[in-house]
This record gives structure tokens, C-alpha cells and sequence, in this order.
């Protein structure tokens, strides 16, 4: 099988679509991945069997909707005439598995469906609940229902369509897509790369850890303030940030005015085959999502993974981690609530004992939430998708 995927992502720290990716290539299917490009990286490179195209080059600096608008058109155009150009010729797909955000990227694939290539289209964040919180939007807006209307206009257009999580599946299927066209895929770990190496830093600190995008959903702004309650009672606590996003300034200047520069660290973000080993040394994952919007039903990555690499985990109270979660795995806090965080964070550093019964009890819940686990559900479903005339599936 000839299977192309395209996202508006950076391929290498992606870890939803290496996954698909890198699981298909090793099962021997051709994989190609269309992507964006960062400063200094080649436009094309093959990772571990899977040909990155990267056909973008993406800063993370959009002042405003008009500005990320017009990059996610231009990624839409680059890649609709990468895909029709690739149909023509020798390297022709079976399988055209789409990235959203956004939604109408999978239009890109017109001339592949047209020609019968089958089209997955993978909803990573909805894209009408996802614009109104970073544009500070209503759903009450005209903007708001034209976006639920074209996600219903992309759900038609594929042949499947895959859910980030169940929450977002009954929004789907409510609004968008009917039940048997709709599969739930978590971002489930993958434990070839999230697995235990052992720790390497005896240094005497506790050091509680946040990977992932800087956006204002992800609620970062409330640890760093919940962090400033504490850092006086627990001398030997830093909190490490990695990642990037719209954030990133903010949080930088609220660092500086609340004195913590020596303990509150912001780090840029690193590739998957690194990121295993910073979450590792690690002693407390935090996980500080507001509850409000978007952030109340927006599955995290990070849980699984530091699920699987034996950290305990801090975790907001938002709808779709009590859905997922309870008190034994994962200690909560009140979303938003720096005192309630505070006091969180102050417990675990204090009883390494509880912060290793979470950890235990995460392990042995986790096993059934990895990728592999959980991968023939996704294999099934392109198999569905993807055959030959006579019904076998496509060499």
C-alpha cells in the first residue's frame, strides 16, 4: 500500500502522526508524510523508514486569525498540488490520511479521491472549539457555525473519519458525521519510543515537568503562579517548560516579574526520540489545562506518556480527564486555581510516597492505552479502507 499523510505539524515532534506513520512503514507499506519545515531542516529527509516532505517553512509568531488563516491556505495549496502531481505520475496512493488542524486541509486530497484513492480524515482538535478559544471567539458567532459547517462538509468528503477522543466523537456524530464512519483513536503512546531507560540525575531536586505547546488553553500561566506560592517551602522544586506556542512571550515576562528565574525554566521544544528521556528525569509531570472551552475537552498527549515512563501526574479537572481518569491514577487539582495547584504541587514533594502509588498504580493502568495495544484498531480500519479489486489489500 501507498500511504500519504499531511499535517500542518512539524513531523518530528508530532507524535499522533509519527505514530500512524512510522507503524504503517514498519508493517512495509510506502509512507510518505507532507509537513512543515523549520529553520535549517532539509525538504526532504526519510526517518525510520517514512519520507518527510516538507513543503512549509512555519515560525510560531501569528499575531491574529487573518495571519494564521493565510498560512494554513497556503499549506492547503502547496499540498493539494503536491498530492495531485504524486496521482499522476508512478507513486500514486491508495490512502491519503489528512491532519486536522484545520479541517478543510482534506479538500487537499480532491484529485487522489477523485482518481479512488480512500481519504482518512484524523480530527486531532476541533476546529470551530479550537478557533474560538485562541481568537477569544463565542459560539454564538456566524464565524463559529460556518466552521461547523465546513467540518461537516470535510466529514462527508472522507471516507472515514477519525476522533481524538470519545468526547469529541459524540460532538461529531451529533453535528458532523454519522456513528459507522466514526472511529476513536487516543493518542496513545508509542512504546518502542516512550520506554524506560532509568534515571540519571541524582542531583537532590524535584523537578515537575511540562512538555507540549504554550497556548493559553494549556493553562501554564496558572503552574507558574501556582509554582511562586510554593518555591519557598520546597527550596529543591523547579518546574521545567518545553515546548512552543503564542504563549511563549508571556510567560517568559511573567517568570521575570514574579522572580523565578532560577526555578522556572522555558526550554524549546525537542524531537520525540529526546523528549522520552526529559520526561523520564523527571519527578512530577503537570498537566494545568483550563476548564473552560476548548482545554475542558481537549484529550492530552502527555498523560499516557508519562503514564508509561512511571511519572506521577498533576492533572486539571476538566471534563475529559475525569472522563478518562479517577484518583487513583492521576492526582487532581481545580482547574484555573493556582491555590488549589499550589497545594497539589506542595503534597507530592512532600510524600514521595503518595507521588509512587500514583506512579504504580498509572503503570499497571496505562498498559492498556499504548499503541501497541491498540494499533490493529487503526490497521483495521485502513485495511477496511484500502483493497484491491479482488479484496486484497493493495501491495
Amino acid at each position: 500500500m501507498k500511504a500519504c499523510m499531511v499535517a500542518y505539524t512539524f513531523y518530528e515532534e508530532d507524535n499522533r502522526v509519527r505514530r500512524y506513520a512510522e507503524a504503517l512503514a514498519k508493517r512495509g507499506d510506502h509512507v510518505d508524510v507532507v509537513a512543515l519545515r523549520k529553520p535549517g531542516q532539509p525538504s526532504k529527509e526519510t526517518l525510520n523508514g517514512v519520507n518527510v516532505y516538507r513543503i512549509q517553512r512555519r515560525v510560531v509568531n501569528e499575531k491574529g486569525a487573518p495571519t494564521y488563516l493565510g498560512r494554513l491556505l497556503l499549506f492547503f495549496l502547496r499540498s493539494m498540488l503536491f498530492l495531485t502531481y504524486r496521482q499522476f505520475g508512478k507513486d500514486r496512493y491508495d490512502l491519503v490520511h489528512v491532519h486536522s488542524v484545520p479541517d478543510f486541509e482534506v479538500f487537499a486530497a480532491i484529485v487522489p479521491k477523485l482518481m479512488g484513492c480512500k481519504i482518512i480524515l484524523d480530527i486531532h482538535d476541533l476546529v470551530p472549539e479550537f478557533y474560538c478559544t485562541k481568537f477569544k471567539t463565542s459560539k454564538d458567532t456566524f464565524t463559529f457555525k460556518i466552521l461547523v459547517a465546513i467540518e461537516r462538509m470535510a466529514a462527508g468528503f472522507s471516507d472515514h473519519v477519525i476522533a481524538a477522543n470519545h468526547i469529541w466523537q459524540k460532538r461529531l456524530e451529533e453535528r458532523s458525521v454519522k456513528h459507522l464512519k466514526c472511529t476513536t483513536i487516543l493518542n496513545y503512546p508509542d512504546t518502542d519510543i516512550f520506554r524506560r531507560l532509568g534515571k540519571n540525575r541524582p542531583d537532590g531536586k524535584f523537578i515537575i515537568l511540562y512538555p507540549g505547546t504554550l497556548n493559553a488553553h494549556q493553562g501554564l500561566d496558572v503552574a507558574v503562579r501556582a509554582f511562586s506560592l510554593i518555591e519557598k517551602q520546597a527550596p529543591e522544586a523547579e518546574l521545567h517548560i518545553y515546548g512552543e506556542g503564542d504563549q511563549r512571550n508571556n510567560l517568559k515576562s511573567l517568570v521575570t516579574d514574579l522572580g523565578l528565574s532560577g526555578k522556572v525554566f522555558l526550554n524549546d521544544p525537542v524531537p520525540l526520540d529526546k523528549i522520552t528521556a526529559v520526561i523520564e528525569n523527571a519527578d512530577l509531570g503537570v498537566v494545568p489545562k483550563r476548564k473552560d472551552g476548548f482545554g475542558n475537552e481537549a484529550f492530552s498527549t502527555k498523560t499516557l506518556e508519562f503514564m508509561s515512563l512511571g511519572i506521577p501526574l498533576l492533572i486539571s479537572d476538566t471534563m475529559v480527564d475525569r472522563y478518562y481518569f479517577n484518583d487513583t491514577v492521576v492526582k487532581f487539582f481545580c482547574a484555573s486555581d493556582e491555590r488549589s495547584l499550589a497545594d497539589a504541587m506542595l503534597l507530592l514533594i512532600k510524600h514521595p510516597e503518595i507521588c509512587q502509588t500514583l506512579a504504580n498504580n498509572a503503570s499497571d493502568f496505562v498498559k492498556r492505552y499504548t499503541w501497541d495495544a491498540n494499533k490493529d484498531v487503526y490497521f483495521g480500519l485502513v485495511d477496511s479502507l484500502v483493497h484491491s479489486v479482488n479484496g486484497a489489500r493493495a501491495a
